[in-house]
């Protein structure tokens, strides 16, 4: 398996989390920040190499203030965040270690993660060179226009784009590279534009991203049936009183 680095983008604005006091990276979760959830993921895996958290401004003393205990032992990279999430995500990457050979890019507001999906999505990527996690969309989608229903639009085909989404650094780099300042939802659809193939791997609902505080207590169910992280049998958070 190839070496990956893994960028946890966490210096959006979460509008709608409505939270005076957290970011919903940083909002209280079953006894750690959410983003440190989303990090002990890929922390007990050795073929990641690399950890880098991106941070905006604004929050970095109290980021640093709270969270630099953690980064010290885990030896996890901070990144400057960008007017946008792409240039946050260009900032990390100028970031790596010159060993890296694959990047993945993972929402560290995406915390229900098991290590299953993730070797899905790292062994398909070290194949094809690009890959995401996904699911079918299930639901039935109407396209609306000024409150009225236009179209009802047929699922067949239709996948929901999870995190993480990862791709051999070169392709990423020349992704990045042609973008030109346009904008996109996720990093896939850069790759997309070269036209190259993006293989979708199969997750699962469970894989959420937070949006909502509400979306706290379905997450911390979550938890409580997934798989914990394998560290050779040490959880690296065991010693965080932060949140406890």
């Amino acid at each position: 398996m190839p070496s990956f680095a893994v960028i946890l983008p966490a210096a959006g604005a979460s509008r709608r989390f409505h939270d005076k006091h957290y970011k919903k990276p940083f909002a209280p979760l079953a006894g750690r920040a959410v983003w440190l959830h989303s990090a002990e993921r890929f922390l007990a895996r050795k073929d990641v190499q690399q950890l880098i958290v991106v941070v905006a401004d604004e929050d970095r003393e109290e980021f640093d203030r709270k969270f630099g205990a953690n980064i010290a032992i885990l030896s996890i990279d901070v990144c400057r965040g960008g007017a946008e999430r792409a240039d946050s995500i260009e900032n990390a990457m100028a970031m790596l270690k010159g060993d890296i050979e694959m990047v993945a890019v993972h929402d560290a507001a995406r915390p229900c993660l098991a290590e299953k999906w993730i070797d899905r999505v790292f062994e398909a990527a070290a194949r094809d060179g690009a890959a995401i996690l996904a699911v079918p969309v299930a639901a039935t989608l109407k396209r609306v226009k000024d409150k009225s229903i236009t179209e009802t639009v047929g699922r067949e085909g239709l996948w929901e784009a999870q995190t993480p989404q990862v791709f051999r650094r070169e392709l990423l780099a020349k992704a990045y590279a042609a973008r030109a300042g346009k904008s996109a939802t996720d990093d896939a659809a850069l790759v997309e534009r070269l036209g190259e193939r993006v293989t979708v791997v199969q997750s699962s609902p469970l894989n959420m991203k937070l949006t909502t505080r509400d979306d706290l207590r379905l997450a911390e169910q979550i938890l409580k049936v997934l798989p914990k992280p394998k560290a050779g049998g040490v959880n690296p958070f065991a010693d965080d009183d932060m949140w406890r």
